[in-house]
């Protein structure tokens, strides 16, 4: 069987330093489509090193830290093939404010393993600390095909019930041609978001956008309308990837708000409102 739960689970966890600039941090706010208009004040707090903030969902690729994909696929007990393989979910967990640049340690390890019948789910978790104590914790779901059907745990349900009524707020955001292209600077090399050869045999007809973007794209517009700007008030994150955004498409980020949280729902405009992120929730003060 290529994946081997019981070694997979067993094997230590992977413990290293990571860093990040305020370079590092511009870079992954300009790919997520941060600095639009360019001398927007609210804008520049992504972009301008003297007034920088750092979105949450930064720590998803600060350091390439994170355990991503391609990371999760050389862990012990794991061997399966890069094309089966898709980002199905991710969690958030923000112990404090990100500084823009700093030195941290990241203690990657696999967090469970379950067996969906035709698939299997690995869940990769990231634990960040510097000197001053947690920074985050990241949890991603890798989904699997084909490789389930050994009769282990089917793990929890992350299905939630969907927003009730109208949405409190809907915005739309129009992702580039080049989005993937810019947003794999950060440190998401899996070719599926750039080689059209590799993402047919993936089963698509021209590359992906990556889910993490999505997400990143998704957050930023959460906090800047529902949480005044204030990348502060956030406490956690979570996200079901249920569907894929192609370069040059628009995404629909409609809104519900609730005591102390915000319900998401985002879809592609082009594809007739096809479904993109579900079970969305941000945690907030």
């Amino acid at each position: 069987m290529p994946i081997d739960a019981a070694k997979a689970l067993a094997a230590e966890p992977r413990t290293g330093d990571i860093s990040w600039t305020t370079k590092d941090v511009q870079l992954y706010h300009l790919g997520i489509g941060a600095g639009i208009p360019a001398t927007d004040p609210g804008e520049l707090r992504y972009t301008l090193e003297s007034r920088l903030h750092v979105l949450p969902s930064f720590a998803t690729v600060a350091g390439a830290g994170a355990p991503g994909v391609i990371s999760g696929l050389s862990l012990p007990g794991v061997e399966v093939e890069l094309a089966k393989v898709l980002h199905g979910g991710q969690t958030l967990e923000i112990h404090r404010p990100i500084p823009a640049e700093g030195t941290a340690t990241a203690t990657n390890r696999l967090a469970a393993v379950y067996d969906k019948g035709k698939a299997a789910i690995l869940v990769l978790r990231t634990e960040v600390a510097d000197a001053d104590g947690p920074l985050w914790t990241n949890d991603a779901q890798i989904f699997v095909k084909g490789e389930g059907g050994w009769g282990g745990d089917r793990g929890p349900t992350t299905r939630l019930e969907p927003p009730a009524g109208e949405p409190d707020l809907t915005v739309e955001r129009a992702i580039r041609e080049d989005q993937a292209l810019l947003y794999r600077l950060s440190g998401d090399w899996n070719p599926l978001h750039a080689d059209p050869d590799f993402a047919q045999h993936a089963g698509f007809d021209r590359p992906i956008l990556h889910g993490l973007c999505t997400y990143g794209i998704t957050l930023k517009a959460v906090v800047d309308t529902l949480l005044g700007g204030d990348v502060s008030r956030v406490r956690s994150y979570s996200t079901r990837f249920a569907g894929v955004v192609f370069p040059g498409e628009t995404l629909r980020i409609r809104m519900w708000q609730g005591e102390g949280s915000v319900r998401v729902a985002v879809s592609a405009v082009e594809r007739g409102d096809a479904p993109v992120l579900a079970d969305t929730v941000v945690q907030h003060s």
